[in-house]
């Protein structure tokens, strides 16, 4: 009989997906990746092609989801993440959120898998309580431009506990805060690979605001081993998984022209709408349950980073 579990990673394809599909298989765990590639890239798993242990299949989650045989584990993590995404796919974006995790919680209700939900620190909107804690509501615009990935996703938590409460499906749900590293794609308008890429062009970096809104950075392989972590836990509340060291994003737009050993200068641009003025992680829980804090340096991190997006730019792939 075969033990190797069997794990099904929606947004395979993705930054974070594919980075978790990475983890799963060096765990001796069989993975089957879904994305539709509207923000996902198959270069973010080719090197995985050849895997036997490894499964590609091309399937918008909001459509029914058929696969023969067990499934272990269902990581949610398919859905537009960065605000140019959803801002231009603000339908997609909800409808990811809503049918695409009613999809993804069916089969994982069939086949009797635990079942994980890639949530966001976005469901504390721009928060009145800092740091913050998973006991706080949030403060969320509903009709703001944003509140299509904050509400997609506060509904999406909705719907995992229901389906807990409900059918017994054994559930997770992680609120992911700031996240960076290899595979980000260059232009999707989040402050790392904007910052980095105009960094190493020698071009102005874009500061929204005056900067001084702080935002808390998480290398990827900090928070995909705090996601494997929870995956294994008892735990069926939310749980907060990023870095607790705050920066304001002017200081970080220094800290990378810095790490690049660029002259670009900063030049200011109007702050966009509900732009949060504060992000900062309480992770007791996940310190207290998990026996998690992050452990990669943002210098450690960003060096890898910028080694990633430098190989880009060799490439003419920026």
């Amino acid at each position: 009989m075969d033990t190797t579990a069997v794990s099904v990673v929606t947004g395979g394809a993705g930054f974070l997906g594919s980075h978790l599909c990475d983890r799963l298989l060096a765990d001796g765990h069989s993975v089957i990746a879904l994305d539709n590639l509207i923000t996902g890239n198959v270069a973010n798993i080719g090197h995985l092609a050849g895997n036997r242990a490894f499964r590609f299949i091309h399937h918008d989650v909001t459509e029914y989801i058929f696969l023969p045989g067990r499934v272990d584990f269902v990581f949610h993590f398919a859905s537009p993440a960065s605000p140019i995404d959803y801002l231009e796919l603000p339908i997609q974006t909800l409808k990811v959120g809503a049918l695409g995790t009613h999809k993804a919680l069916g089969l994982a209700r069939a086949k009797k898998a635990r079942f994980l939900l890639a949530s966001t620190s976005e469901v504390y909107g721009d928060p009145l309580v800092h740091p913050q804690p998973e006991a706080y509501w949030g403060n969320v615009n509903p009709i703001g431009p944003r509140g299509v990935y904050d509400e997609a996703k506060r509904f999406a938590e909705a719907m995992t506990m229901a389906y807990h409460r409900a059918h017994g499906v054994d559930t997770k749900i992680v609120r992911i805060f700031n996240t960076y590293g290899p595979r980000m794609r260059p232009h999707d308008g989040r402050v790392v690979p904007a910052f980095i890429t105009q960094a190493l062009k020698g071009e102005p970096i874009t500061v929204f605001g005056d900067g001084r809104q702080t935002r808390s950075f998480c290398y990827v392989s900090d928070l995909v081993e705090g996601i494997v972590r929870l995956s294994r836990s008892d735990l069926h509340e939310p749980v907060n998984i990023g870095n607790p060291r705050e920066m304001n994003v002017l200081e970080f737009a220094q800290t990378i022209v810095a790490a690049c050993g660029s002259q670009s200068s900063v030049v200011h641009k109007p702050l966009p709408v509900d732009d949060p003025k504060v992000r900062q992680p309480d992770i007791t829980q996940a310190r207290a349950r998990l026996k998690w804090e992050p452990e990669i340096t943002l210098e450690q991190g960003l060096g890898r980073t910028i080694d990633y997006f430098r190989s880009l730019l060799a490439k003419g792939a920026i």
